[in-house]
């Protein structure tokens, strides 16, 4: 009977100890995971059931790793914020599968994602027919963002040309333009140092500019 008391107050303790962790390493948790956040959650799953299956162990040796993933996964979150290259590195970048109209193969098969996934997806999101989808693009979180012909045309996308200080030359090349024409650009608008700027972005002939720490 002590046995089953034991159990029961785990039970109720690692609960509301992993409410508390999940809520402490931000509300993403609860949205779509990224791979190291899915892998997180999976072991800290994991010590919780170990925690509840062997009630004789001390539960300070099960609580210990759960607090140490919590902090590192803060951590990691952090960096990430600060640094656009460790957050390409940890949650990896976007991959365009289809791009005005024409499916990328070989982007396909670098993620290991088919022909049965993809047209899985399009149904989710009531698409029958790729012919209809301008853009798709697999996201970091293995979703799979649509942008359709009938609603958006290409000129009408958001194209991010700056992140976190650093030139994306990747969006450059999708509106065929070059990094000197993008700095012109920004002086033009009295903006000389890219370092200092957030984001920034060019949707339809217009730009989008956000400084780092700037006062609202």
């Amino acid at each position: 009977m002590a046995d089953f008391s034991i159990i029961i107050l785990r039970t109720i303790f690692l609960y509301i100890l992993i409410l508390i962790i999940f809520r402490v390493m931000g509300k993403k948790e609860l949205g779509q995971l990224s791979m190291i956040d899915f892998v997180v959650s999976i072991m800290i799953a994991e010590m919780a059931v170990l925690a509840i299956e062997n009630p004789n162990t001390p539960l300070f040796t099960n609580v210990l790793p759960m607090l140490l993933l919590m902090a590192i996964q803060i951590i990691l979150a952090f960096a990430t914020l600060k640094s656009k290259k460790f957050r390409d590195l940890v949650d990896g970048k976007p991959t365009i599968i289809i791009s005005k109209g024409k499916i990328d193969e070989e982007a396909m098969k670098r993620h290991r994602y088919n022909f049965d996934d993809l047209l899985l997806q399009l149904r989710g999101k009531d698409i029958r027919n790729i012919t209809d989808v301008e853009f798709a693009i697999l996201e970091t979180t293995g979703e799979l963002s649509v942008i359709k012909k009938d609603k958006k045309k290409t000129g009408n996308i958001t194209i991010p040309l700056i992140l976190d200080g650093v030139i994306q030359e990747s969006g450059l090349e999708k509106i065929n333009e070059t990094n000197l024409w993008l700095r012109q650009q920004l002086r033009k608008r009295g903006y000389t140092d890219i370092q200092k700027i957030a984001f920034c972005s060019f949707e339809n002939g217009q730009f989008y500019i956000d400084l780092k720490n700037e006062k609202k």
